[in-house]
């Protein structure tokens, strides 16, 4: 989940402060030992290394070191190129194979969930496979950023991965041909084998879109008069902060969508703008394992309001909110900076969500089960409904 915020400073600033007459006000906060250290090495490479090497180089290696020193999977340093690959995600549409990954705790890479109808779907990559290999780049500390600038390319040229399917103990390489992707935040309809039953996905969480969307699918369900509502945030990877907030708004019977916690352990508790939920229908929030981040936050707000059913698998895990920090010269960094909590103070972090209801969506099954499951207890909630009026 993530959320911006401009820092701007040279390199050449960078520079100034490690050696110039800043040395002083650096001894205040860092110790001595590993300053020297740090210009010493500088020195070094410049007066003594085979090759001659930048300035610049030498500060972004200095500042990717730093970062990866965290042995934090979700903080990075952006290059120029990495800068344009996240905004490009932001944007959502590229050329690529439309697949949503992250990094585990092992710092290995992972599918969150393939996007429908694109060639990772079409290949059969899953939630929780493995990209062992992209081409012939082992993807071991690869992070998401630099393992979608391999991903991406021009429609119509041709990706390999190697999977690893550790639940099947199995492992396969697929030859993917990259399309346009263009990533839609919200879909809707009304369930044709169902009367009265309104279907929302939400596939992505976006500042950008997703409320617009979010709104305008439920306008189209309003004319169509549903009665209740499914809420599908499987294979939801997440998104923004604000976004998840905002759609939280529409669902929630009352009280905060969710605790931020700052690095001194203090909290925030954020509430939704709307001072009643605009869905007021009896409610299910279908999840899975590719359900993470911004969409457990709705799911894990739903669940503690008892504003809707969940019904589904376990959630994803990922209780961390990164930050981006715009650094100036088209580079970034991006941070872990707070963690979050559910309303009532759950921290699902490497735990997830469990749902209230657990169905099992079998790989070979015809029907979706989980879907009917939710259908379910609609019917069965508004016949019960319709009896007590």
């Amino acid at each position: 989940m993530l959320k911006t915020r401009s820092f701007r400073i040279t390199a050449a600033a960078v520079l100034i402060l490690l050696i110039g007459g800043a040395l002083g006000g650096l001894y205040y906060w860092a110790n001595k030992n590993n300053v020297d250290k740090l210009i010493s090495t500088y020195f070094l490479i410049k007066s003594q290394y085979l090759d001659e090497v930048s300035t610049s180089d030498l500060v972004n290696g200095a500042v990717k070191g730093m970062v990866e020193a965290l042995d934090d999977p979700y903080s990075v340093y952006l290059d120029e190129d990495a800068f344009k690959e996240l905004n490009l995600q932001i944007e959502g549409t590229f050329g690529g194979i439309g697949v949503e990954i992250d990094v585990d705790q092992d710092k290995q890479l992972v599918v969150v969930a393939p996007l429908p109808g694109t060639p990772a779907a079409r290949a059969g990559l899953k939630s929780g496979d493995v990209i062992a290999r992209i081409g012939d780049q082992d993807t071991k500390n690869m992070t998401t950023i630099e393992a979608a600038a391999i991903l991406r390319g021009e429609p119509g040229t041709t990706v390999t991965v190697k999977i690893v399917r550790k639940e099947e103990n199995r492992t396969f390489t697929a030859e993917l041909t990259r399309e346009q992707i263009s990533v839609p935040s919200v879909t809707g309809k009304m369930l044709a084998d169902y009367p009265g039953i309104g279907y929302l996905r939400v596939l992505h969480f976006n500042r950008a879109s997703t409320n617009a969307q979010l709104r305008s699918a439920l306008d189209e369900l309003e004319e169509a008069q549903y009665s209740g509502l499914v809420l599908d945030l499987r294979g939801n990877p997440g998104g923004d902060l604000q976004a998840a907030i905002e759609v939280a708004g529409y669902f929630l019977k009352q009280g905060p969508v969710v605790r931020i916690v700052q690095r001194d352990g203090k909290e925030d508790v954020l509430d939704s703008a709307r001072s009643e939920p605009e869905v007021k229908t009896p409610l299910v929030v279908l999840i899975d394992g590719g359900s993470a981040s911004a969409s457990e936050i709705v799911a894990g707000a739903i669940k503690d309001s008892e504003s809707g059913v969940l019904v589904g698998t376990r959630s994803f895990g990922k209780g961390l909110v990164q930050t981006v920090f715009n650094l100036g010269n088209k580079e970034g960094v991006k941070l872990t900076t707070n963690k979050y909590l559910t309303p009532d103070g759950h921290d699902i972090h490497k735990k997830g969500i469990g749902p209230d209801v657990v169905v099992e969506q079998p790989e070979d099954a015809e029907k979706d089960l989980q879907l009917e499951k939710a259908v379910e207890i609609l019917e069965e909630r508004l016949q019960k409904d319709k009896k007590a009026a």
